[in-house]
């Protein structure tokens, strides 16, 4: 296993570092806490998570509670105001069964808070910090424009923001300038929700930037033991990785749902984070997954579907779902069809 130093930190954090959102689905908690304890003792010790990320905290303590000091572990509170906020550093600081948060990061917020904006949300993490709370301070975004006011701003110790082998040249330079600033870059949507499919071609591709830490979700001991194959053997950037790299790019690229979910809720209940890269991932994932009469009835809901355009003041992308979901609705349909006539 490799380590960095994450920006100026003091915190020497394992290159593959595990992201604990999909944790949540695994119901069963002993299995739960059986791949969090093997990413551990496979030389994993960065773990990421948030409030939000309902019994994800709890996981991480029951797995981990006993080998605390060494472990880094970095959580998240989407709450708005400073009082909120000091409620979830409570909260979390109980349920993950510690004194101190490693990294706390401010989950997505609309506006970066600064000192002396009127929130009081800034004062109060540098108070949590001077109190020995938290240890560092981070900020999520999925705005390229705040991740990088972030980063100037020299307030914030890491930066969190999607970065994968689909990112744009503003999104490469970001991580670039972050490292010039000594500012952690840590890599969420590595893998665009489950878009990307080739994990040693997502994976090499991150590797080449040595300031990043992706946080790859993990929910399936076959998962870990792939990234820890990945750690152990990176791919060999060649001609052939490059070329593969380019075919991904050029099918891929553009104005894609990454899925983050911030277009929710939908008044017409409609799945609009997976439903709008539907064709993409009928050709990318094994259909059996998402043809099903299930997801029939989810895809159906878009007829339903009143353009009132929610979803688009949300999507931090500035995709506008209601004018695609049509053609998705389409594809999948007659997919469905060809998939159950030969089923018969």
């Amino acid at each position: 296993m490799e380590y960095i130093t994450l920006g100026k930190t003091k915190l020497l954090v394992s290159r593959t570092a595990f992201g604990a959102l999909p944790i949540q689905r695994v119901k069963d908690k002993s299995e739960a806490c059986a791949i969090i304890r093997k990413a551990y003792e496979s030389g994993i010790n960065f773990f990421d998570t948030a409030r939000a990320y309902s019994d994800s905290e709890s996981k991480l303590s029951s797995a981990l509670c006993d080998v605390r000091n060494d472990i880094i572990i970095a959580t998240k509170s989407a709450s708005k105001t400073k009082e909120a906020i000091l409620q979830d550093l409570h909260t979390s600081l109980e349920t993950l069964h510690t004194d101190y948060i490693d990294l706390y990061q401010l989950h997505n917020p609309s506006v970066v808070p600064k000192p002396g904006d009127g929130s009081g949300i800034y004062e109060t993490l540098k108070q949590a910090q001077k109190d020995g709370k938290i240890r560092y301070i981070g900020i999520t975004n999925h705005s390229r424009l705040l991740a990088l006011d972030a980063a100037l701003s020299g307030l914030y110790d890491t930066v969190q923001y999607p970065f994968s082998l689909l990112s744009n040249s503003e999104e490469i330079d970001l991580v670039r300038m972050c490292s010039q600033l000594e500012i952690g870059f840590i890599a969420m949507k590595a893998l665009c929700g489950g878009l990307l499919t080739n994990i040693p071609l997502a994976f090499g591709f991150i590797r080449q930037f040595e300031n990043v830490i992706p946080i790859w979700g993990i929910q399936q001991q076959a998962e870990l033991e792939q990234f820890l194959a990945l750690e152990a053997h990176p791919p060999v950037i060649d001609d052939a990785f490059n070329a593969a790299i380019e075919a991904e790019q050029k099918e891929l690229s553009g104005n894609f749902c990454r899925s983050c979910g911030y277009c929710q809720p939908c008044p017409a209940q409609i799945p609009i984070e997976n439903a709008n890269r539907m064709s993409q991932l009928l050709k990318r994932a094994p259909k059996e997954l998402w043809l099903t009469p299930e997801w029939l009835e989810k895809m159906n809901r878009i007829e339903n579907c009143t353009k009132c355009g929610a979803c688009a003041s949300r999507c931090p992308y500035h995709l506008k779902p209601f004018e695609t979901l049509p053609s998705h609705l389409a594809d999948f349909r007659a997919q469905y069809e060809a998939f159950h006539a030969n089923q018969n």
